[in-house]
Protein backbone atom coordinates (compact mmCIF):
# COMPACT_ATOMS: atom_id res chain seq x y z
CA UNK A 1 0.00 0.00 0.00
CA UNK A 2 1.03 3.43 -0.83
CA UNK A 3 -0.33 5.84 1.94
CA UNK A 4 0.22 9.43 1.29
CA UNK A 5 -0.82 12.89 3.01
CA UNK A 6 -2.07 15.54 1.20
CA UNK A 7 -2.11 18.91 2.21
CA UNK A 8 -5.24 21.06 1.41
CA UNK A 9 -3.95 21.83 -2.11
CA UNK A 10 -3.62 18.36 -2.77
CA UNK A 11 0.19 18.78 -2.76
CA UNK A 12 2.18 15.73 -1.33
CA UNK A 13 3.85 16.29 2.02
CA UNK A 14 4.36 12.86 3.26
CA UNK A 15 4.86 9.18 1.48
CA UNK A 16 4.94 5.70 2.59
CA UNK A 17 4.36 1.81 2.02
CA UNK A 18 2.73 -0.24 4.33
CA UNK A 19 1.94 -3.71 4.20
CA UNK A 20 -1.77 -3.26 5.01
CA UNK A 21 -4.85 -1.31 4.32
CA UNK A 22 -5.83 -1.16 8.10
CA UNK A 23 -3.74 2.46 8.71
CA UNK A 24 -4.66 3.11 12.39
CA UNK A 25 -2.22 5.34 12.76
CA UNK A 26 -0.53 7.24 10.03
CA UNK A 27 1.93 9.92 10.04
CA UNK A 28 1.79 13.08 11.64
CA UNK A 29 2.43 15.86 9.27
CA UNK A 30 1.35 19.88 10.39
CA UNK A 31 -0.21 20.37 6.77
CA UNK A 32 -1.97 17.21 6.29
CA UNK A 33 -5.38 18.03 5.00
CA UNK A 34 -6.15 14.51 3.72
CA UNK A 35 -5.07 10.85 3.76
CA UNK A 36 -4.72 8.77 0.77
CA UNK A 37 -4.23 5.09 0.64
CA UNK A 38 -3.17 3.73 -3.02
CA UNK A 39 -2.49 -0.08 -4.13
CA UNK A 40 -2.76 -2.59 -7.26
CA UNK A 41 -5.63 -5.14 -6.80
CA UNK A 42 -4.94 -8.29 -9.28
CA UNK A 43 -7.48 -10.40 -8.39
CA UNK A 44 -7.23 -14.40 -8.86
CA UNK A 45 -10.37 -14.76 -9.05
CA UNK A 46 -13.23 -13.59 -12.08
CA UNK A 47 -16.43 -12.02 -10.20
CA UNK A 48 -17.83 -9.82 -7.88
CA UNK A 49 -15.36 -8.43 -5.67
CA UNK A 50 -16.36 -6.65 -2.72
CA UNK A 51 -14.39 -3.34 -2.15
CA UNK A 52 -14.36 -1.57 1.48
CA UNK A 53 -13.44 1.87 2.75
CA UNK A 54 -13.95 2.78 6.55
CA UNK A 55 -13.17 6.16 8.62
CA UNK A 56 -14.78 9.12 9.80
CA UNK A 57 -15.44 12.20 7.94
CA UNK A 58 -15.57 12.76 3.85
CA UNK A 59 -14.33 9.54 2.20
CA UNK A 60 -13.95 8.30 -1.41
CA UNK A 61 -13.10 5.28 -3.26
CA UNK A 62 -12.26 4.97 -6.98
CA UNK A 63 -11.73 1.85 -8.69
CA UNK A 64 -9.92 2.31 -12.43
CA UNK A 65 -10.69 6.04 -12.17
CA UNK A 66 -14.45 5.21 -11.43
CA UNK A 67 -15.55 6.51 -8.12
CA UNK A 68 -17.53 3.58 -6.01
CA UNK A 69 -18.11 6.20 -2.72
CA UNK A 70 -18.56 9.25 -2.26
CA UNK A 71 -19.87 10.27 1.12
CA UNK A 72 -19.55 12.07 4.65
CA UNK A 73 -19.88 9.84 7.45
CA UNK A 74 -20.94 11.17 10.47
CA UNK A 75 -19.55 10.19 14.14
CA UNK A 76 -22.05 9.31 15.98
CA UNK A 77 -20.05 7.88 19.20
CA UNK A 78 -17.58 9.17 21.95
CA UNK A 79 -16.30 5.70 22.06
CA UNK A 80 -12.41 5.72 21.51
CA UNK A 81 -12.64 2.20 20.54
CA UNK A 82 -14.58 2.67 18.57
CA UNK A 83 -13.52 6.23 16.89
CA UNK A 84 -10.01 5.14 16.64
CA UNK A 85 -9.70 0.86 16.08
CA UNK A 86 -13.38 0.70 15.03
CA UNK A 87 -14.81 3.52 12.32
CA UNK A 88 -17.70 2.05 9.88
CA UNK A 89 -17.24 0.49 6.75
CA UNK A 90 -18.90 1.69 3.37
CA UNK A 91 -18.47 -0.73 0.70
CA UNK A 92 -18.98 -1.06 -2.99
CA UNK A 93 -19.39 -4.41 -5.79
CA UNK A 94 -16.69 -4.19 -8.19
CA UNK A 95 -16.72 -7.19 -11.64
CA UNK A 96 -13.22 -8.23 -11.70
CA UNK A 97 -11.25 -10.11 -14.23
CA UNK A 98 -8.67 -12.59 -12.63
CA UNK A 99 -4.80 -11.09 -13.68
CA UNK A 100 -6.23 -7.82 -14.84
CA UNK A 101 -5.02 -5.30 -12.39
CA UNK A 102 -7.51 -2.46 -10.97
CA UNK A 103 -6.10 0.56 -9.08
CA UNK A 104 -7.96 0.86 -5.83
CA UNK A 105 -7.60 5.04 -4.54
CA UNK A 106 -9.34 5.81 -1.11
CA UNK A 107 -9.07 9.43 0.54
CA UNK A 108 -10.03 10.80 3.72
CA UNK A 109 -10.52 14.29 4.84
CA UNK A 110 -8.70 14.77 7.79
CA UNK A 111 -11.07 17.20 9.84
CA UNK A 112 -11.16 17.50 13.30
CA UNK A 113 -13.27 14.92 15.60
CA UNK A 114 -12.50 12.21 12.81
CA UNK A 115 -10.35 10.54 14.39
CA UNK A 116 -7.00 8.85 12.62
CA UNK A 117 -8.03 5.29 11.14
CA UNK A 118 -8.56 4.80 7.99
CA UNK A 119 -9.18 1.26 5.79
CA UNK A 120 -8.69 0.13 2.68
CA UNK A 121 -10.21 -3.36 1.91
CA UNK A 122 -10.92 -6.04 -0.73
CA UNK A 123 -13.30 -9.45 -0.19
CA UNK A 124 -12.98 -12.17 -3.26
CA UNK A 125 -15.96 -13.68 -4.81
CA UNK A 126 -17.26 -16.04 -2.01
CA UNK A 127 -18.09 -19.79 -3.53
CA UNK A 128 -20.53 -20.57 -1.31
CA UNK A 129 -20.62 -22.77 1.81
CA UNK A 130 -21.12 -25.75 0.34
CA UNK A 131 -18.47 -25.59 -1.96
CA UNK A 132 -15.94 -24.52 0.36
CA UNK A 133 -17.03 -27.28 2.23
CA UNK A 134 -16.41 -30.06 -0.28
CA UNK A 135 -13.04 -27.62 -1.29
CA UNK A 136 -11.79 -28.37 2.78
CA UNK A 137 -12.53 -32.08 3.12
CA UNK A 138 -10.65 -32.56 -0.18
CA UNK A 139 -7.78 -30.92 0.74
CA UNK A 140 -7.83 -32.44 4.61
CA UNK A 141 -7.98 -36.03 2.67
CA UNK A 142 -4.48 -35.13 0.77
CA UNK A 143 -2.66 -33.86 3.88
CA UNK A 144 -0.57 -35.64 6.05
CA UNK A 145 -2.18 -33.22 8.61
CA UNK A 146 -4.87 -30.74 8.90
CA UNK A 147 -4.79 -28.11 10.61
CA UNK A 148 -7.95 -26.14 11.54
CA UNK A 149 -9.01 -22.68 12.89
CA UNK A 150 -11.54 -21.85 14.30
CA UNK A 151 -13.51 -19.63 16.71
CA UNK A 152 -15.40 -16.22 17.50
CA UNK A 153 -15.15 -13.11 16.44
CA UNK A 154 -16.54 -9.63 17.63
CA UNK A 155 -19.76 -10.19 16.29
CA UNK A 156 -20.47 -12.92 18.89
CA UNK A 157 -18.15 -12.10 21.47
CA UNK A 158 -17.55 -8.69 23.05
CA UNK A 159 -17.36 -6.49 26.36
CA UNK A 160 -20.50 -4.74 25.76
CA UNK A 161 -23.00 -7.83 25.47
CA UNK A 162 -23.69 -11.11 26.51
CA UNK A 163 -23.44 -14.09 24.53
CA UNK A 164 -26.80 -15.77 23.64
CA UNK A 165 -25.19 -19.49 22.55
CA UNK A 166 -21.98 -20.83 23.42
CA UNK A 167 -21.74 -22.71 20.14
CA UNK A 168 -19.56 -21.96 17.70
CA UNK A 169 -21.10 -19.55 15.11
CA UNK A 170 -22.00 -20.65 11.35
CA UNK A 171 -21.47 -24.23 10.38
CA UNK A 172 -17.82 -24.56 12.25
CA UNK A 173 -18.47 -27.26 13.92
CA UNK A 174 -20.04 -29.35 11.12
CA UNK A 175 -16.48 -28.06 9.37
CA UNK A 176 -13.96 -29.84 12.34
CA UNK A 177 -16.49 -33.18 11.83
CA UNK A 178 -16.24 -33.33 8.04
CA UNK A 179 -12.56 -33.08 7.82
CA UNK A 180 -12.10 -34.67 10.91
CA UNK A 181 -13.78 -37.89 9.02
CA UNK A 182 -11.56 -37.17 6.14
CA UNK A 183 -8.09 -37.03 7.53
CA UNK A 184 -7.78 -38.67 11.55
CA UNK A 185 -4.11 -36.57 11.82
CA UNK A 186 -6.43 -33.38 12.42
CA UNK A 187 -5.46 -30.73 14.87
CA UNK A 188 -7.89 -28.31 15.67
CA UNK A 189 -7.06 -24.63 17.21
CA UNK A 190 -9.70 -22.81 18.86
CA UNK A 191 -9.26 -19.19 18.44
CA UNK A 192 -11.70 -17.46 21.07
CA UNK A 193 -11.30 -15.21 23.95
CA UNK A 194 -13.96 -17.50 25.84
CA UNK A 195 -15.20 -21.21 26.46
CA UNK A 196 -17.10 -22.43 23.56
CA UNK A 197 -18.65 -25.56 23.56
CA UNK A 198 -17.02 -28.24 21.44
CA UNK A 199 -19.10 -31.02 20.71
CA UNK A 200 -16.42 -32.99 18.33
CA UNK A 201 -13.61 -32.89 21.07
CA UNK A 202 -13.62 -36.94 21.46
CA UNK A 203 -13.56 -37.07 17.91
CA UNK A 204 -9.83 -35.03 17.34
CA UNK A 205 -6.99 -35.97 17.98
CA UNK A 206 -5.30 -33.23 19.17
CA UNK A 207 -6.95 -30.00 20.59
CA UNK A 208 -5.05 -26.44 21.14
CA UNK A 209 -6.75 -23.01 22.74
CA UNK A 210 -4.88 -20.29 21.19
CA UNK A 211 -6.89 -17.32 22.88
CA UNK A 212 -7.03 -14.17 20.69
CA UNK A 213 -2.92 -13.98 20.08
CA UNK A 214 -1.17 -11.07 18.56
CA UNK A 215 0.93 -10.31 15.89
CA UNK A 216 3.33 -12.95 16.65
CA UNK A 217 0.52 -15.74 16.48
CA UNK A 218 1.79 -17.14 13.73
CA UNK A 219 4.97 -17.76 14.63
CA UNK A 220 3.86 -19.11 17.88
CA UNK A 221 1.92 -21.35 16.59
CA UNK A 222 3.88 -22.62 14.70
CA UNK A 223 6.17 -23.35 16.94
CA UNK A 224 4.05 -25.09 19.28
CA UNK A 225 2.71 -27.39 16.58
CA UNK A 226 6.36 -28.29 15.32
CA UNK A 227 7.26 -29.11 19.03
CA UNK A 228 9.74 -26.34 19.37
CA UNK A 229 7.96 -25.03 22.27
CA UNK A 230 5.66 -26.56 24.76
CA UNK A 231 1.96 -25.50 25.22
CA UNK A 232 2.23 -24.99 28.72
CA UNK A 233 -1.26 -22.71 29.66
CA UNK A 234 -3.49 -24.30 31.95
CA UNK A 235 -7.61 -23.05 31.77
CA UNK A 236 -8.15 -19.95 33.81
CA UNK A 237 -11.74 -20.99 33.22
CA UNK A 238 -14.17 -24.42 32.85
CA UNK A 239 -15.21 -25.41 29.71
CA UNK A 240 -18.57 -27.11 30.47
CA UNK A 241 -19.52 -28.06 26.89
CA UNK A 242 -22.70 -26.33 28.15
CA UNK A 243 -24.02 -23.50 29.84
CA UNK A 244 -25.03 -23.93 33.19
CA UNK A 245 -26.92 -20.54 33.51
CA UNK A 246 -28.96 -17.73 31.03
CA UNK A 247 -28.25 -14.62 30.38
CA UNK A 248 -31.28 -13.65 29.40
CA UNK A 249 -33.14 -11.87 32.17
CA UNK A 250 -36.79 -12.94 33.25
CA UNK A 251 -39.60 -9.49 33.64
CA UNK A 252 -36.64 -7.35 33.45
CA UNK A 253 -34.68 -8.98 36.21
CA UNK A 254 -31.15 -11.08 35.43
CA UNK A 255 -31.01 -13.02 39.29
CA UNK A 256 -27.55 -14.07 40.31
CA UNK A 257 -28.55 -17.17 42.36
CA UNK A 258 -25.23 -19.20 42.19
CA UNK A 259 -24.25 -17.14 44.72
CA UNK A 260 -20.51 -18.36 45.92
CA UNK A 261 -20.59 -21.42 43.37
CA UNK A 262 -19.18 -19.63 40.06
CA UNK A 263 -17.43 -21.42 37.54
CA UNK A 264 -15.83 -24.54 38.92
CA UNK A 265 -17.05 -24.27 41.82
CA UNK A 266 -20.76 -24.71 40.33
CA UNK A 267 -19.30 -27.72 38.05
CA UNK A 268 -18.15 -29.32 41.36
CA UNK A 269 -21.83 -29.42 42.29
CA UNK A 270 -23.45 -31.10 39.21
CA UNK A 271 -23.83 -34.61 38.32
CA UNK A 272 -21.93 -34.61 35.32
CA UNK A 273 -18.11 -33.39 34.38
CA UNK A 274 -17.61 -30.39 32.56
CA UNK A 275 -15.55 -30.77 28.84
CA UNK A 276 -12.32 -29.23 30.57
CA UNK A 277 -11.65 -28.31 34.36
CA UNK A 278 -10.46 -25.14 35.59
CA UNK A 279 -6.78 -25.18 35.52
CA UNK A 280 -6.52 -28.04 32.51
CA UNK A 281 -3.84 -28.48 30.42
CA UNK A 282 -1.47 -30.66 28.50
CA UNK A 283 2.11 -29.97 27.25
CA UNK A 284 4.42 -32.44 25.75
CA UNK A 285 5.57 -34.73 28.33
CA UNK A 286 3.63 -36.39 31.65
CA UNK A 287 3.86 -35.82 35.33
CA UNK A 288 3.50 -37.50 38.48
CA UNK A 289 2.49 -36.18 42.05
CA UNK A 290 5.11 -37.20 45.01
CA UNK A 291 4.16 -35.78 47.96
CA UNK A 292 2.60 -32.76 49.60
CA UNK A 293 3.87 -31.59 52.83
CA UNK A 294 1.55 -29.53 54.89
CA UNK A 295 2.22 -27.92 58.65
CA UNK A 296 -0.34 -29.70 60.78
CA UNK A 297 -1.07 -26.29 63.11
CA UNK A 298 -1.09 -22.87 61.27
CA UNK A 299 -1.81 -19.27 63.01
CA UNK A 300 -4.64 -17.47 61.25
CA UNK A 301 -3.73 -14.12 59.66
CA UNK A 302 -0.77 -15.97 58.57
CA UNK A 303 0.20 -17.58 55.16
CA UNK A 304 0.68 -20.83 55.42
CA UNK A 305 3.62 -22.83 53.13
CA UNK A 306 3.47 -25.99 51.67
CA UNK A 307 5.92 -28.44 49.34
CA UNK A 308 4.54 -30.13 46.68
CA UNK A 309 7.25 -32.98 45.11
CA UNK A 310 6.14 -33.34 41.19
CA UNK A 311 8.06 -35.83 38.74
CA UNK A 312 8.59 -35.33 35.22
CA UNK A 313 7.58 -38.83 33.60
CA UNK A 314 7.45 -38.37 29.61
CA UNK A 315 10.97 -37.94 27.75
CA UNK A 316 11.39 -34.15 27.04
CA UNK A 317 11.83 -31.17 29.87
CA UNK A 318 8.64 -29.14 30.41
CA UNK A 319 6.93 -27.10 32.72
CA UNK A 320 3.83 -27.88 34.97
CA UNK A 321 1.53 -25.79 36.95
CA UNK A 322 0.49 -27.45 40.24
CA UNK A 323 -1.97 -26.44 41.81
CA UNK A 324 -3.69 -26.25 45.78
CA UNK A 325 -7.00 -25.90 46.42
CA UNK A 326 -8.39 -25.57 49.92
CA UNK A 327 -11.79 -27.53 51.39
CA UNK A 328 -13.69 -27.71 54.44
CA UNK A 329 -17.05 -29.31 55.21
CA UNK A 330 -17.07 -29.27 59.16
CA UNK A 331 -17.96 -25.89 59.02
CA UNK A 332 -20.74 -23.26 60.10
CA UNK A 333 -20.85 -21.04 56.89
CA UNK A 334 -21.68 -21.58 53.48
CA UNK A 335 -18.77 -22.50 51.51
CA UNK A 336 -17.80 -24.24 47.90
CA UNK A 337 -16.81 -27.72 47.31
CA UNK A 338 -13.31 -26.42 47.36
CA UNK A 339 -11.57 -23.45 45.94
CA UNK A 340 -7.99 -22.14 44.60
CA UNK A 341 -5.55 -21.52 47.17
CA UNK A 342 -2.32 -21.54 45.35
CA UNK A 343 -0.70 -22.24 42.62
CA UNK A 344 3.67 -22.28 41.42
CA UNK A 345 5.63 -23.34 38.03
CA UNK A 346 7.39 -26.67 38.41
CA UNK A 347 10.26 -27.07 35.86
CA UNK A 348 11.67 -30.17 34.81
CA UNK A 349 14.03 -32.18 32.59
CA UNK A 350 13.36 -35.79 31.83
CA UNK A 351 12.82 -38.18 34.90
CA UNK A 352 13.67 -35.00 37.23
CA UNK A 353 11.81 -34.59 40.40
CA UNK A 354 11.33 -31.59 42.03
CA UNK A 355 9.80 -29.61 45.08
CA UNK A 356 8.24 -26.74 44.71
CA UNK A 357 6.92 -24.19 47.65
CA UNK A 358 3.37 -22.68 47.74
CA UNK A 359 2.53 -19.82 50.72
CA UNK A 360 -1.17 -20.04 50.25
CA UNK A 361 -2.34 -16.47 51.84
CA UNK A 362 -4.28 -15.93 54.82
CA UNK A 363 -7.37 -14.75 52.89
CA UNK A 364 -7.71 -18.08 51.38
CA UNK A 365 -8.97 -19.59 54.64
CA UNK A 366 -11.31 -16.87 55.46
CA UNK A 367 -14.76 -15.77 54.56
CA UNK A 368 -16.80 -13.32 54.54
CA UNK A 369 -18.80 -12.25 57.24
CA UNK A 370 -21.52 -10.10 55.86
CA UNK A 371 -23.08 -9.43 60.44
CA UNK A 372 -19.42 -8.11 60.66
CA UNK A 373 -18.29 -6.43 57.17
CA UNK A 374 -14.83 -8.17 57.44
CA UNK A 375 -12.91 -11.32 56.79
CA UNK A 376 -13.11 -13.89 59.44
CA UNK A 377 -11.12 -16.84 59.72
CA UNK A 378 -13.28 -19.59 61.13
CA UNK A 379 -10.98 -22.16 63.56
CA UNK A 380 -10.63 -25.91 62.50
CA UNK A 381 -9.79 -28.37 60.37
CA UNK A 382 -9.26 -27.28 56.45
CA UNK A 383 -8.06 -30.21 54.02
CA UNK A 384 -5.05 -28.98 51.43
CA UNK A 385 -5.25 -30.59 47.88
CA UNK A 386 -2.57 -30.52 45.03
CA UNK A 387 -2.73 -31.95 41.70
CA UNK A 388 -3.44 -30.66 37.98
CA UNK A 389 -7.09 -29.11 37.94
CA UNK A 390 -10.00 -28.37 39.92
CA UNK A 391 -10.82 -32.02 39.72
CA UNK A 392 -6.97 -34.29 39.25
CA UNK A 393 -6.00 -33.85 42.84
CA UNK A 394 -4.24 -36.62 43.72
CA UNK A 395 -2.77 -35.30 47.23
CA UNK A 396 -4.41 -34.69 50.48
CA UNK A 397 -3.09 -33.33 53.84
CA UNK A 398 -4.98 -31.31 56.09
CA UNK A 399 -4.00 -28.52 58.72
CA UNK A 400 -5.34 -26.95 61.89
CA UNK A 401 -6.14 -23.15 62.11
CA UNK A 402 -5.90 -21.82 66.00
CA UNK A 403 -8.79 -19.71 67.27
Amino acid sequence: MLVRLLDAAGAEVHAEHRLTGRILEPARVARAAVVEIRAVLRPDADGPWDVAVAGWGRLTLEAGGRVLVDEEVERDTDDPATVHLSPPYRRARLEMAAGRDVELVFRRRLAPGTGVASILAADPPRRGEEVELAAAVELARSCDVAVVVVGTTGAVESEGVDRESLDLPGRQDELVRAVAAANPATVVVVNSGGPVTLPWREEVPALLLSWFPGQEAGHGLADVLFGRAEPGGRLPTTWGGRALATTVPEDGVLAYAEGLDIGYRAWLREAEAPAYWFGHGLGYTSWSYEGLSVPGEAAPGTPLRVRVRVRNTGGRAGREVVQVYLSRTDTAVARPTRWLAGYALADAAPGESVEVALDLPARAFQHWSAGDGAWRTEPGVFAVLAGRSAADLPLRATTRLGG
